[in-house]
C-alpha cells in the first residue's frame, strides 16, 4: 500500500510539473521583447576623407603709403566692399604737385635750350663751308645740341619721376574686394617715402581657396583616379565643412597641386577653389575638406545611430535566425548623407541588426523582430 500511495504522488508531480512547464514557456513566448530591426542597404558610395584647412582669397594686397604727408581722407568703412579703381586714402600733395610744375618747367628750358643749339649747329655748318668758322667750332655746336638733346630726356625721366609720387598720395584700390578698417586716422602724418606705412588690406574674395595638405601616398591615388577616369570621383564638388553649420553649402573644385612633396613632413599642397556667392566666406577661416579617394560600387550601409561603442570599439546587435541577440563586433568607414555608416567588415547584406532600444537589448536574449526599413 506504501508503494501505491508514493506512486500516486509522483505521478501527480510530474503532471503538475509539466503543467508548470508549457506554462513557463507560453509566459516566456508573450514576453518575449519586439524590436525593431533592419538590413543593411547595399548602395555605390564615393569613399571621402577629410583634411582640415583654411581659407585664402583669391588676392590680397597690402595698401601702403609711399609718400611723406598727413593724411587727408579715407572715404569708405572699414569691412566695405569697393570696386576697382575707387579712392580709399588721399595724401597731402602740395609739394609734390609743387615738384610736378618743377619739372614741367625744367622740360620746357630743356626744349628750348635744344632748340636753340639746334640753330646754332645748322648755322655753324653753313659758316664752315665759306670758311667763317672753324672745324672745331662746328664740333662745338653739335656736342652742344647733343647735351641740350640728352637734358630733354633727363627732364622727361623727372617729370615721369615726379607724376608717380604724386599719384601716390592717392591711393585707389587695385581690384574689386573688401577692404580692412584703416590703420591711421584722418590728421596722422605718415612717413611713407623712407619705408612704405600700411594703410589697410584689401582681399579680392568673390572666390577663395581651400588650402590643405595631403599624404604622399593619397596623391598617387589621386594620380591614379586620374589616369584611370574612375566613374563617381569629382573633383570638382569636394564638400567643405565648417565648425558651425553655415547658411548655406559649398564645395570645392580642386585647382592646384603643389609641384613636389615637402621631404620634412611627407605632405604635399592643394588648394580647393570656393565661389563665395553668399559672402559668408571670409579670409583665414578654418575649413575641412573632404577629398574623395576611391568609388565603392557595394558599400553597405547601417543607420548610424544604430552603432554602439564600447572598450572593444564600435558594436551592433544582430538578430539570428534563431531570434536571439547577438552582440557583432564591427569595422566602419565615413558617414553617408549624415544618417548611414559604411561598414567594413562585421556584417553581411542580410544582417539583420538592431536599430531602436540598443539599451533593452543584451546578448542572447530571445526577442521578436520586427523588420522596418
Amino acid at each position: 500500500m506504501k508503494n501505491i500511495y508514493g506512486l500516486m504522488i509522483l505521478a501527480v508531480a510530474a503532471v503538475s510539473n509539466s503543467a508548470c512547464d508549457k506554462k513557463n514557456d507560453s509566459d516566456s513566448r508573450q514576453n518575449d521583447q519586439i524590436v525593431d530591426v533592419a538590413v543593411p542597404k547595399v548602395d555605390s558610395v564615393v569613399l571621402h576623407k577629410t583634411y582640415p584647412g583654411y581659407l585664402a582669397a583669391s588676392q590680397s594686397v597690402a595698401l601702403v603709403a609711399r609718400v611723406d604727408g598727413y593724411l587727408e581722407s579715407h572715404p569708405y568703412q572699414g569691412g566695405d566692399f569697393v570696386r576697382k579703381g575707387t579712392v580709399l586714402f588721399t595724401i597731402e600733395d602740395k609739394n609734390y604737385r609743387d615738384a610736378v610744375d618743377k619739372a614741367e618747367a625744367a622740360l620746357n628750358d630743356a626744349h628750348s635750350t635744344y632748340e636753340y643749339a639746334k640753330s646754332q649747329y645748322a648755322a655753324m655748318k653753313e659758316a664752315l663751308e665759306s670758311d667763317a668758322v672753324s672745324q672745331m667750332e662746328v664740333l662745338k655746336a653739335k656736342n652742344s645740341m647733343e647735351e641740350a638733346a640728352a637734358a630733354i630726356k633727363s627732364s622727361e625721366a623727372a617729370l615721369r619721376t615726379a607724376r608717380t609720387t604724386l599719384g601716390y598720395c592717392t591711393v585707389v584700390a587695385p581690384f574689386d574686394g573688401h577692404v580692412t578698417a584703416s590703420s591711421y586716422d584722418i590728421g596722422a602724418y605718415l612717413s611713407g617715402a623712407a619705408s612704405p606705412v600700411a594703410l589697410a588690406t584689401i582681399y579680392a574674395d568673390a572666390e577663395l581657396s581651400a588650402i590643405f595638405s595631403i599624404e604622399d601616398g593619397r596623391y598617387l591615388e589621386l594620380i591614379k583616379n586620374f589616369k584611370d577616369s574612375i566613374g563617381g570621383v569629382d573633383y570638382s564638388k569636394m564638400p567643405i565643412d565648417f565648425s558651425v553649420e553655415l547658411a548655406h553649402d559649398y564645395t570645392g573644385d580642386l585647382s592646384y597641386m603643389a609641384p613636389s612633396i615637402d621631404k620634412s613632413t611627407g605632405t604635399m599642397i592643394l588648394k580647393a577653389s570656393i565661389d563665395n556667392r553668399y559672402n559668408e566666406l571670409k579670409d583665414g577661416m578654418y575649413a575641412t575638406v573632404s577629398l574623395p579617394y576611391a568609388f565603392e560600387p557595394n558599400a553597405i550601409l547601417i543607420k548610424d545611430a544604430s552603432i554602439g561603442t564600447d572598450q572593444l570599439g564600435k558594436y551592433v546587435y544582430v538578430v539570428n535566425d534563431s531570434n536571439k541577440v547577438v552582440y557583432t563586433p564591427i569595422e566602419v568607414g565615413e558617414t553617408v548623407n549624415d544618417t548611414l555608416r559604411i561598414v567594413n567588415k562585421g556584417l553581411s547584406p542580410r544582417s539583420k541588426y538592431v536599430t531602436k532600444a540598443l539599451l533593452k537589448v543584451r546578448d542572447g536574449q530571445t526577442v521578436t523582430p520586427r523588420l522596418t526599413e
